[in-house]
């Protein structure tokens, strides 16, 4: 197993809220803290943006998950997706002057704003002229596009650019919102750690929030993921029958969740938004030793976000506790002459937890 970090650093540019932002350092797991409005948010999409290769299925599920898709009807009833590709770029401007870099030192996704009359111009009998989207990374590029159709506006793709090209793989990636995780989402991943060392280890998060004795846990129900008619139900010893995991409270279920996306993001990355929702000040502290010993166990990276002190001692304590665990705060400021990174190592948390210095 590989304990490489896909992201030993990132520099983000160009991309949504963020002009310019280099973090010299990150970690097996980074905490990032800072004001609500300040970016955090952004840098969690840029990554997401990065391990799928910039491929078109993520840009359109950011822009979905932001709201900034519209469905409309056209002329004979059916509905399509109007794409507003210009909420991508810094400053909402996609202009052929714009252009978005996501990654690491030398190894970074660009993704431009071209003419597609220059650049593919045997589409010009198909559609009208119009900008699309070159998506290159390493030695790869392919070109997406948009055209406009009775004013709707459509995604389409072209073959990757030149022919013989294929898009690098993707790198494995789950996320978890500020939300508590849904049903079907615990089913999803359930359904790949059931009755594996993962499982043991998601009955043991559970633990850290619950004075029960908890036997065991199962996801029952009929159903496919599309439906909600699965859920998931915890064996308290005693209790004679299962309970809800729902019933035991938001944070056995944000708990649960977080463990089981750590077990289905192997070698990739795990994205985690306001880490301290739903989740005990008491407990801050337990829940980052596990995400760090399971990301080292895993090889995954961790990025999360917070806003919240409790949060920041929990993971300062804990990753000064365990050596070698690479945890790293980095605290996000934007002043008049942009957005900047502070970083803080793993001592540095330690003498702050302990003299109370606020570094959100």
């Amino acid at each position: 197993m590989s304990n490489t970090l896909h992201l030993p650093d990132l520099t983000i540019k160009g991309f949504r809220a963020i002009d310019d932002l280099t973090i010299p350092r990150l970690g097996r797991v980074t905490l990032l803290a800072g004001k609500n409005g300040v970016g955090k948010t952004t840098v969690l999409e840029a990554v997401r943006v990065f391990a799928a290769r910039g491929r078109l299925s993520a840009l359109f599920a950011l822009l979905r998950d932001r709201q900034e898709i519209d469905s409309n009807a056209n002329g004979d009833s059916r509905r399509v997706a109007e794409i507003d590709t210009t909420s991508l770029f810094y400053g909402r401007n996609s202009s052929e002057s714009q252009s978005i870099s996501i990654g690491p030192k030398n190894e970074r996704l660009r993704i431009d704003v071209i003419s597609l009359e220059e650049e593919v111009p045997t589409l010009l009998s198909v559609v009208d002229p119009v900008q699309g989207l070159s998506v290159r990374f390493r030695d790869t590029r392919q070109i997406r596009w948009n055209f406009s159709e009775d004013n709707l506006m459509l995604f389409q793709r072209h073959q990757p650019f030149p022919p013989n090209d294929k898009p690098e793989p993707e790198i494995n990636l789950e996320e978890l919102g500020p939300e508590i995780p849904s049903e079907r989402n615990i089913a999803r991943i359930w359904d790949s750690v059931a009755l594996t060392n993962d499982e043991d280890r998601a009955v043991q998060a559970l633990r850290l929030v619950l004075d029960h004795n908890i036997i065991g846990v199962a996801v029952i129900g009929d159903g496919d993921l599309t439906e909600s008619k699965r859920r998931t139900v915890v064996r308290i010893e005693e209790q004679s029958r299962p309970v809800p995991l729902r019933s035991l409270g938001d944070g056995a279920v944000r708990l649960f969740g977080v463990s089981l996306a750590l077990a289905n993001s192997r070698g990739g990355f795990l994205l985690i938004d306001e880490a301290e929702n739903g989740i005990h000040h008491s407990v801050q502290y337990d829940l980052w030793k596990m995400i760090l010993r399971t990301a080292q166990e895993n090889d995954v990276q961790v990025l999360a976000t917070t806003h919240s002190w409790d949060c920041v001692r929990g993971f300062a304590y804990a990753a000064a506790e365990i050596g070698g665990a690479e945890g790293v705060l980095v605290r996000l400021d934007r002043d008049d002459s942009g957005l900047h990174a502070v970083e803080y190592s793993e001592e540095d948390l330690k003498v702050a937890a302990d003299q109370g210095i606020e570094v959100r």
